[in-house]
């Protein structure tokens, strides 16, 4: 899908597999920039994503080996899974922050630290990383067009957004969450201030985010603070639920937390059940917003 001249969306399905035959159907969005002689791809997907990327380009008249960079918002498997295949294909160059190198370059310590359903079939393999991309930089993508990188800790220690100001495009990877879907974070106070720190660019027209489709306008801030408050609704119930005890195991936890937030019982889960050990490293504070 075409968003901007220069901008396209591919819009790419996949399964986390949780049980025998049972799985949980996902998507997620990879971005496509288009200078003039070159292609610049933020996020690549799962594992086997390059085969729809490549075609896409193809069908938009443009040759994959125009890829000469991509850009990763964070480490995670629907993030990184086609990098490796993408990189050997085009010869690339793979960015990201350093508090993701780690992971990228090494997907096995990764799983081992951070171990979720379907891992390995969500994943091609490691890629190393050939660009350090950290608060403040700029990456010229010529044609006038300029990339600000923005720090966006919370979801994962690395995460980043992303700012093309010509057009006013904001990507923003896995930094802002859904309200009503399932919550995956490691730092809820960074996350909370990721957030205010993205509200504070003025003027952005079109929010593209990894796991939500084209937001534009004043839905843009309103997406925001929807996220903001959705970090706040579960922090109260963590707590609740939690109480002054530590009697609960943390998947105990995690299944009373979910039914109280209304989720599927699916989103019972050891990663889901970190998110909320989060928000019990902060219970001494009873507001996230003011942060």
């Amino acid at each position: 899908m075409q968003v901007k001249t220069h901008i396209h969306a591919i819009k790419i399905p996949f399964q986390i597999p949780i049980g025998p035959q049972k799985s949980i159907e996902r998507f997620v969005y990879a971005y496509l920039i288009y200078g003039k002689d070159k292609i610049y791809l933020i996020d690549t997907g799962v594992a086997s994503s390059e085969v729809l990327i490549f075609d896409y380009v193809r069908k938009t008249g443009r040759n994959p080996d125009e890829i000469s960079m991509i850009v990763l918002t964070h480490s995670h498997p629907d993030h990184i899974g086609s990098a490796q295949a993408i990189k050997k294909a085009t010869g690339c160059t793979v960015a990201a922050h350093p508090g993701e190198k780690s992971w990228i370059e090494d997907v096995e310590l990764q799983f081992r630290e951070r171990p979720v359903p379907g891992f390995h079939s969500l994943v091609g393999g490691s890629v190393e990383v050939d660009r350090i991309l950290e608060e403040g930089n700029v990456l010229d993508l010529g044609d006038g067009l300029k990339l600000q990188v923005f720090h966006t800790p919370g979801h994962s220690k690395g995460s980043i957004s992303l700012w093309l100001q010509e057009d006013r495009v904001l990507f923003t990877g896995d930094a802002i969450p859904l309200a009503g879907d399932i919550p995956i974070y490691e730092d809820v106070l960074a996350a909370v201030r990721s957030i205010k720190k993205l509200k504070d660019i003025h003027g952005i027209k079109i929010l593209l985010a990894s796991w939500n489709d084209l937001q534009e306008g004043g839905r843009v801030y309103q997406l925001m603070d929807e996220g903001l408050h959705y970090f706040q609704h579960i922090h109260e119930i963590v707590t609740k639920v939690a109480g002054n005890t530590s009697q609960l195991t943390p998947m105990e936890l995690c299944g009373r937390v979910i039914e109280d937030l209304g989720l599927p019982q699916i989103a019972v889960n050891p990663l889901v059940a970190r998110s909320f050990e989060a928000n019990l490293a902060v219970r001494d504070q009873q507001t996230l917003l003011y942060n």
